[in-house]
């Protein structure tokens, strides 16, 4: 778990971080890798929850969670914690904070997971049972393209740099946690998972695909998708036919699980 974490101690003890306010002024301490438009820097993410049942995955921390998770990283080490202490706190700090998280909660609880997990809502999950979720993403240090949050675009599968980035750190989450199961957040982590499955990483059945992405821009698709919104008001942007189909499957494989036990 803290296989990185001692190369940066001194670099996250030491970072100012009331003057970093954006990507391209991350210290070069910080960089991981470089490839072309790509660079990846390091954030303190690598404590894996291996007691979860539910893994929600992002596609890439953006810059401000590697500010916040550097930030909290730092507090801790300041005060004396253990690496694996730091690594721990870090982690909770950033896990799907502001307004994505009650949208990313109503939509599972929209599906049943909170009856699987014997829980009264998921809301649980950031709050009082941490223990259930581990929340990481597919490009697990921040990924920035041209000096900006990689969106996704060119498709993380596409490009062979990213992929390596996919297999040297996903993968090793996804291995650990074989009794999960993964719900990705976009279409293009989506494909990322099912690539890892094509290459034994995980298994298709463990990737509960479906979701509208829970950010606030996308506030039609989650707003019909958990019914509150009537089809005849839909604009031309979301496709109902597409989000029924998704959400009757996602609850079919919510209620298969209940089934097992």
């Amino acid at each position: 778990m803290t296989d990185l974490f001692p190369r940066f101690a001194t670099a996250i003890r030491t970072a100012d971080l009331a003057a970093i306010d954006r990507h391209t002024l991350i210290p070069a301490a910080f960089l991981l890798e470089q490839d072309g438009p790509y660079a990846v820097n390091y954030i303190p993410f690598e404590a894996v929850n291996r007691t979860a049942r539910v893994v929600v995955v992002g596609l890439t921390p953006g810059f401000i969670q590697w500010r916040n998770g550097v930030a909290e990283a730092q507090r801790q080490l300041l005060a004396g914690a253990t690496q694996e202490d730091a690594l721990l706190a870090a982690k909770r700090f950033g896990a799907f904070s502001g307004p994505l998280r009650p949208n990313l909660v109503a939509l599972l609880d929209a599906i049943g997971l909170q009856e699987w997990l014997d829980v009264p809502s998921c809301a649980v999950l950031f709050d009082t049972r941490p223990d259930l979720l581990h929340s990481t993403s597919l490009l697990r240090h921040p990924v920035s393209r041209h000096g900006v949050n990689y969106s996704g675009t060119p498709a993380p599968v596409s490009q062979p740099f990213l992929r390596r980035q996919i297999g040297q750190y996903f993968a090793h989450e996804a291995a650990a946690l074989g009794h999960a199961i993964f719900v990705p957040l976009g279409p293009a982590v989506a494909e990322g998972l099912r690539w890892l499955a094509d290459q034994g990483a995980l298994s298709q059945e463990q990737i509960f695909d479906g979701l509208p992405h829970p950010s606030g821009a996308n506030a039609e698709r989650i707003a019909y998708f958990l019914g509150r919104k009537e089809r005849g008001t839909l604009s031309s942007r979301t496709d109902p036919v597409r989000l029924d189909l998704a959400r009757e499957e996602l609850i079919r494989k919510v209620e298969l699980l209940r089934s097992q036990g």
